[in-house]
């Protein structure tokens, strides 16, 4: 593709140039006849089976229990009734004992209830109740058990060790990317980011978190806290110095990075929480934690600095479930959000008082995750807030699957797809890499400046640099290779660098993705040389 096209895609996501390769691919793997590779999108090609298993039983369950309350020749039941459910439901899996799901479902009750106490009617009624979606969330904001195993299962999964004291209270939402449009909303609705404000972004990092802050809905600045390459992807005692400004509000990152795949060290996270606790104890954190079970005893700043942080987690890779749309946010019961609302000026709080005074005679009462519940339904439809019931309860499933399963086989299991394709992709760059424990193998991020100089050589790199746009190599991969990669610049990555997910392919393509990119490389190079046999004629 020309020059002056190239530079017309510069403006645009990613993802949306994303759409243009996809197309390009295409075409080349229908004209040579060749696989369609389009690793651009982080979407898992596995699921997990046992809690889905469980999910279809329990609404075959939950169907009896509407009829057996009202049967119409109409087809019409009635609610799901709770006294004795837990017993019926007992009983019926016995009697269904050959069924998928239903060995699943009786130790899964029996565990619950032993694990956090539940009254077994209430619990499996909410079960029940809730997959037939017959009734509006209450409490809007999580159903109480779902709150209680959701909050369990993300102490594992987020905060490893230690745990920290006190709880987190929980807002059940559609995924990740709900998560960020309710938290960006709220944090401007109650001033505690205005435009612009000052914020600081962990770079490289999930593209949307660069393209929000820009909308005039925001309009924030923006400083960058980089985590180069050349310190394994962790920030540098340097960058992380710019967070001791109090003109910086607030510091957002992906933690494992997205395009990066690292998460960050137990040093890393340490120089943070000694710079907040010393120096900015009033530094509001928002980290997005998707793929930390992906790596081995994974630490959050959740974990680590709980009063100053919002947690975005979603359930979508873990557990192949994007088209669920599960995710939680997360922030702790004393916490300094609520402290910073607390001492807005009188005027702003009157403003608030106005925003929130349909939804209690006590506005100024309301916690901060509550005013994000309502917010996300503008306020005035707050009584029909929260995430649909049959998805709380697949929530439920996924978190109690994960805590009964002491061996983690699934947790392994995962890590292992992710690790052999990556493994397979960097024997076709015709690399050695130093295994990084801190590395989650969900995305690979290919710095091809850096791998160039050890490969085509210094002067084809400056070549490069003067001559070549650095989106002609995503470009050259979908039109001659019929590969979809993302352009790592659209993630603040170094301009010449390429996203791999390595999730959603055949293990057995990812060393052809590799080795399309060495033969992009060759092109490059010869390129270079006959552009310097020009110059000698």
């Amino acid at each position: 593709m020309d020059l002056v096209r190239l530079r017309e895609f510069e403006t645009l996501s990613p993802f949306e140039i994303k759409d243009e390769l996809i197309k390009l691919a295409k075409k080349t793997s229908k004209t040579t006849q060749s696989a369609f590779l389009n690793a651009g999108r982080g979407n898992p090609n596995w699921i997990a089976t046992t809690p889905r298993e469980g999910f279809f039983l329990l609404g075959q369950f939950a169907l009896t229990e509407s009829t057996r309350v009202m049967k119409h020749p109409a087809g019409l039941g009635g609610m799901p009734q709770s006294q004795g459910i837990a017993g019926r439901l007992e009983e019926w899996l016995t009697t269904h004992a050959d069924m998928p799901g239903a060995p699943f479902m009786a130790s899964m009750v029996d565990f619950a209830v032993k694990t956090f106490g539940f009254e077994p009617d209430a619990f499996v009624h909410e079960l029940v109740d809730s997959i037939i979606g017959d009734n509006y969330p209450v409490p809007d904001r999580m159903l109480v058990h779902n709150e209680r195993i959701v909050h369990e299962y993300l102490m594992w999964a987020m905060c490893g060790s230690p745990r920290p004291p006190g709880k987190f209270d929980l807002y059940a939402v559609e995924g990740g990317t709900a998560a960020m449009c309710y938290i960006f909303k709220s944090l401007k609705a109650n001033r505690l980011l205005r435009p612009g404000d000052t914020i600081a972004l962990g770079t490289p990092i999930f593209t949307p978190y660069i393209e929000m802050t820009h909308l005039e809905d925001y309009a924030l600045n923006v400083v960058t806290i980089e985590a180069p390459q050349g310190n394994r992807f962790q920030f540098t005692d340097a960058e992380l110095k710019k967070l001791e400004h109090p003109q910086i509000k607030a510091f957002f990152l992906v933690n494992p990075g997205n395009p990066t795949g690292v998460a960050l060290s137990k040093d890393t996270i340490g120089k943070i929480a000694n710079l907040v606790k010393t120096s900015r104890p009033d530094l509001m954190l928002l980290t997005d934690d998707v793929y930390g079970t992906f790596v081995p005893d994974f630490r959050s700043l959740l974990g680590e600095l709980p009063h100053n942080t919002i947690g975005v987690y979603s359930y979508s890779k873990y557990f192949g479930c994007t088209g669920w749309r599960l995710g939680a946010i997360a922030i702790h019961e004393s916490n300094i959000f609520d402290r910073m609302i607390a001492k807005l000026p009188d005027a702003e709080l009157r403003a608030l008082d106005k925003r929130y005074g349909a939804l209690t005679l006590e506005p100024r009462k309301v916690k901060f995750i509550d005013r994000i519940v309502a917010d996300s339904r503008d306020v005035a439809l707050n009584h029909t807030a929260g995430l649909s019931l049959p998805q709380q309860v697949m929530m439920s499933l996924f978190s109690l699957a994960e805590m009964m399963d002491g061996a983690k086989r699934y947790q392994n299991a995962c890590a292992e797809i992710v690790r052999r394709r990556a493994l397979a992709m960097i024997e076709g760059l015709g690399i050695e890499v130093t295994p990084n424990p801190l590395y989650d193998a969900y995305y690979g991020l290919i710095d091809f400046e850096f791998w160039a100089r050890k490969n085509i050589g210094e002067d084809a790199v400056q070549y490069l640099k003067k001559n070549v746009h650095p989106l002609d190599l995503a470009f050259r991969l979908a039109e001659d290779h019929g590969i979809v990669l993302l352009n790592g610049g659209g993630f603040e990555a170094p301009d010449w660098s390429l996203r791999v997910s390595l999730a959603n392919l055949a293990d057995d393509v990812y060393d052809d993705i590799g080795r399309g990119v060495r033969t992009v490389a060759r092109g490059y190079r010869d390129a270079f040389e006959a552009s310097k046999r020009a110059k000698r004629e």
